[in-house]
């Protein structure tokens, strides 16, 4: 399973990721509204969470890759954890390629494989209120907040808005929300 864009290759998480993904989950702000800084032994278990979900459901966050450079750049895709609110699409990119686009067009191909693929019916943000540049990308991807979510245990003491869209609403604004990922 592969998914290419304009820069960017998303595929299943694969072991040579984690040192990448660890420097993610170390690094206090790009960590920040995704469970906090976390250690190489924690990081493990979030790392294998998403390998196992794919082995198990067929669908869980993609490692994202530049195209030209091959270099691990982040986590995008779809998921529904038990007890989530809905199935959602995240992201999480490395600090220092916000600002390039990459979150906005890893979602728009996984929103569109989430549909094709997984069948959804909606797809949905769960994004902190303090949150601006998530929400920033879910505003390019179309998405408008539905007010204040729950999370299930142990996050349900994390404040969250719900942003989201349904398959129709996706259809409508699909062209616009690609067009977006590359406007900085």
């Amino acid at each position: 399973m592969q998914i290419e864009t304009a820069r960017l290759i998303l595929r299943p998480v694969r072991i040579e990721d984690f040192d990448a993904w660890v420097a993610l989950m170390a690094d206090a702000e790009a960590a920040r509204f995704i469970g906090g800084p976390q250690p190489r032994s924690v990081a493990w278990r979030g790392f294998m969470s998403v390998a196992g979900a794919w082995h198990l459901t067929g669908c869980s966050m993609f490692s994202v890759l530049e195209r030209e450079t091959g270099r691990w750049v982040g986590r995008v895709g779809p998921w529904r954890p038990e007890g989530w609110p809905g199935p959602e699409v995240g992201w999480a990119i490395v600090r220092d390629c916000w600002g390039r686009g990459y979150a906005t067009e890893a979602a728009v191909a996984t929103i569109d494989w989430a549909f094709a693929a997984l069948g959804w019916s909606e797809v949905i943000h769960t994004i902190s209120p303090q949150n601006a540049i998530s929400q920033r990308v879910a505003h390019k991807l179309g998405a408008r907040n539905r007010g204040a979510g729950r999370l299930p245990p142990p996050f349900e003491h994390v404040a969250v808005d719900i942003w989201g869209q349904s398959r129709a609403e996706w259809d409508r604004t699909r062209a616009a929300a690609a067009r977006q990922s590359t406007s900085r």
